[in-house]
Formats: C-alpha cells, sequence, structure tokens
C-alpha cells in the first residue's frame, strides 16, 4: 500500500516463563511460526525474567543497536509489566508494553525492579507497585529512547482506559509524562474505527499486536510498519504514526467486547445496557462487567447515532477513514476458517494438513488472508476455502460478541452462500 519498506510486527507476545502461557513459547519456535505467519519483526517478550533474558542473550545475535536475529526473523527487546496502585482514590491495574534499546539497558532496568521488592523470576510478566508514570519515567531515565505503550488499552480489568480500573484519559494517568506516550495498542475487543472517535486517541499511533499466549495465536493481531525493521525504524515509526495498517481480530470475537456476567449468561450491547440503567446482572443483581464498546462510547466525542454506523470494507477488503489515518483490515484467524469450513476442530489433523499446503505455496498465514488471489486459493484448497476466506476479507461474517472474559464467535456459513448481507456488528 505504500511505496516505501512496510514490515509486519507483532510486538506484545510472552514467553513460556509468563503466567497462563505455552510452555511452546521458545525461540526456536517463535521465530518458525513468525516465517509461517508473515511476520518480520517479533518483540521478545519478557525481558524481565531472568531465565528467559539468558535465554535471549545465548540465542540472538546482535544486529543493529537495538535489534537481534534468530534464524532469520528479527526481534526487539520488550516486555509487558503489570502496574497496580491507587490514584485518585481508586485502585489502579493496568498493563504497559515496554520497548528497550539495548541489552545493557534492560539489565539496568531490571536491577532497579529488583531493588524496589519486585520479583522478577515468578511471572515473565511481573507486577509491581509503580504507577504508570512512575514506570515509563523509570524506563525513560534509564534508555532515552524506550518506548512506552500503554497495552490493550480498553480492556476493564488492565486498560488504561479500561471500566473497571482504568483512567478517563491518558493526561490523568501520565501527567506530564504524557507527550512521551506516542500510541496505544488497541486490545482484541476493540478496532481502529472505534478509537477514531475518542479525543484521546487523536495524534495517537493506533497499533494492533497478537498478546499470543501460545505459538499459534501469533500475528492474530499485527501492525504493519513503514521504514526499517530495526529498534531505531521502530521507534521512528511509532513516533511519527508511520503505519501502512494493522490486521484486526473482529473486535467482537474479543473476550470484552460487550458488557455482561458470564456466570449468568447475561450479554448487553451498549444500548441494552443504556435501557436497563442500572449497570446490574438482571438475574443476581451484580455489577455487569461494562465491555470495551460500552466503555468506547461513554469516551467518544460522535453522537451514539452515528457510532452504530458500521464502516464497510472496500473491495481490497481495507477499512479506510475519511481523514489521512491509517487503514485497517479485519480477518479471521486460517485456522478458525479452516475448521468452520471442513466441519472439524481447530486442532485437528485435517486442519493441520490444509493450514501448511496454503501457507507453503502462498507465502504465509497473513498472505493467504489478506492477498492471495482467489483463484490461487482455489487451487490449493478448494472452493468451499476459497469462498471461507473471501467472506472473512470482505466482512461477509455473522457474529456473536464476546462478554465478561468470554470470547465471541464469528463465522462466514451462518449466511446462505453468495448472500451479501453482512451482520450488524455495532
Amino acid at each position: 500500500m505504500s511505496g516505501q519498506r512496510e514490515f509486519v510486527a507483532d510486538l506484545h507476545i510472552h514467553s513460556r516463563y509468563a503466567y497462563a502461557c505455552s510452555k511452546n513459547l521458545t525461540l526456536p519456535n517463535l521465530a518458525a511460526t513468525a516465517k509461517v505467519k508473515g511476520i518480520g519483526l517479533l518483540a521478545t517478550g519478557d525481558f524481565t525474567h531472568p531465565a528467559w533474558l539468558s535465554e535471549l542473550e545465548a540465542g540472538l545475535t546482535p544486529v543493529d543497536e537495538g535489534t537481534f536475529r534468530y534464524d532469520g526473523v528479527s526481534f526487539v527487546l520488550g516486555t509487558e509489566i503489570s502496574c497496580v496502585y491507587r490514584q485518585g482514590g481508586r485502585a489502579r491495574r493496568l498493563h504497559l508494553l515496554l520497548f528497550l534499546s539495548s541489552l545493557e539497558c534492560v539489565k539496568r532496568f531490571n536491577a532497579q525492579l529488583a531493588q524496589r521488592g519486585v520479583k522478577l523470576e515468578g511471572d515473565g510478566r511481573p507486577s509491581v507497585g509503580l504507577s504508570a508514570r512512575e514506570l515509563g519515567s523509570l524506563a525513560l531515565d534509564i534508555d532515552p529512547e524506550a518506548t512506552v505503550i500503554p497495552a490493550h488499552v480498553w480492556t476493564p480489568w488492565y486498560g488504561l482506559l479500561g471500566s473497571v480500573s482504568g483512567f478517563d484519559s491518558l493526561e490523568e494517568c501520565f501527567g506530564e509524562l504524557t507527550p512521551m506516550i506516542r500510541a496505544v495498542e488497541t486490545g482484541l475487543s476493540s478496532d481502529p474505527a472505534m478509537n477514531w472517535s475518542v479525543p484521546d486517541m487523536q495524534g495517537k499511533a493506533i497499533l494492533s499486536f497478537s498478546d499470543a499466549h501460545s505459538p499459534p495465536n501469533l500475528g492474530r493481531e499485527v501492525t504493519v510498519f513503514t521504514g526499517k525493521p530495526t529498534y531505531g525504524g521502530l521507534k521512528e515509526a511509532v513516533e511519527r504514526n508511520s503505519v501502512a495498517y494493522t490486521v484486526e481480530f473482529y473486535p467482537e470475537e474479543g473476550k470484552y467486547h460487550y458488557s455482561g456476567h458470564r456466570n449468568c449468561g447475561i450479554s448487553q450491547s451498549p444500548s441494552d445496557t443504556a435501557v436497563q440503567g442500572s449497570g446490574l446482572c438482571p438475574v443476581c443483581g451484580r455489577p455487569l462487567t461494562l465491555g470495551v464498546l460500552h466503555r468506547v462510547n461513554s469516551l467518544s466525542t460522535v453522537p451514539e447515532s452515528e457510532e452504530k454506523r458500521e464502516p464497510m470494507p472496500g473491495a481490497d477488503g481495507f477499512i479506510r477513514p475519511v481523514d489521512d489515518r491509517p487503514p485497517f483490515l479485519r480477518l479471521v484467524p486460517l485456522e478458525e476458517l479452516l475448521a468452520e469450513t471442513l466441519g472439524v476442530g481447530r486442532r485437528s489433523k485435517a486442519v493441520a494438513s490444509a493450514y501448511q499446503k496454503l501457507c507453503a505455496e502462498l507465502g504465509s498465514e497473513l498472505a493467504v488472508l489478506a492477498w492471495a488471489d482467489e483463484a490461487d486459493i482455489r487451487r490449493v484448497s478448494g472452493e468451499q476455502v476459497a469462498q471461507a476466506i473471501l467472506r472473512a476479507r470482505t466482512g461477509q461474517v455473522a457474529v456473536e460478541p464476546g462478554f465478561d472474559g468470554q470470547y465471541g464467535t464469528v463465522r462466514v456459513w451462518s449466511l446462505p452462500q453468495g448472500d451479501p448481507q453482512q451482520a450488524a456488528l455495532f
């Protein structure tokens, strides 16, 4: 989409040392999976964990300041940290992505956390008693080239703007450090279009990454930057908002898109919650978990009637804003499409075989999903698979939004074949 060089990046991942993450998250597996997915630049994740940092030092080859290689894939030094503290009379819990420009800076940063009593060996995503402002300042004091990005910014728990323990603005959270926050991560339950209406998002790079806890989930969301696939190139791209486009989950598939109470099976759209008025579960009376769409609407400056107009993809699958902000693609992971089309489980041998064949012959999962020619897909995997991929590209899907920690579903075969009707997503 650009005459300049583009690179595909997934900068929110974890290692096997992070809580609830796969033991298969090793350097060899990360690099191998990245190549199949079509990712050129990965963050290491979890650089605060001593054992993982030792593996990174032993396995990565430095190629540029802050940039490393393993088996043909580039890496930058990144981690996610959980800030748990009180501010403004409320408990605050939020996650930050940090990227540092050298191993020396990483070691100094880790030493400072250890001096503050943080148990780095306990979890690849450590919890600290520092505010977001304090943690960001610490990173920038140690490494002026550090990059700080609020993670999954809308998630009710641990999102900077989340409904449960977040803030109402970046300024409220970061204070005088706010100008140093040049980007936010959307999270799986929101997409760029939802962010465009929020004043705090103006002038910020809106980025998307996978938050993968296992190799198969690598690249389920990525950002395609314009520039050099190095740490310096990445930092410049973030600061200049040099984003060619992002690749998104359908946000309804995220675990917190709608409001609700999972234990009682209650799911509500923002209009449902507004009509009910109380914000309480109508079954048990406990507070609903207010979802990402509800929270976005509450901070939006766009009238609700306009906010509900679903942006539609063009013929090439891209959803474009009316101004010069980067466009994005909504895609369904290839394994999900194959499982639904073949009528088998996502981890079945049939899906694995079809997945491997498509990626091997057409280049990568991203290539298959986003731009491979329909005739080529049909040649490799048949008419049904080709139609499934085309439907996902063009928004011909039926969705059931996720809520209160339960993933939503996106299906391409719930609509009759050839029916151009689009699901009502908002």
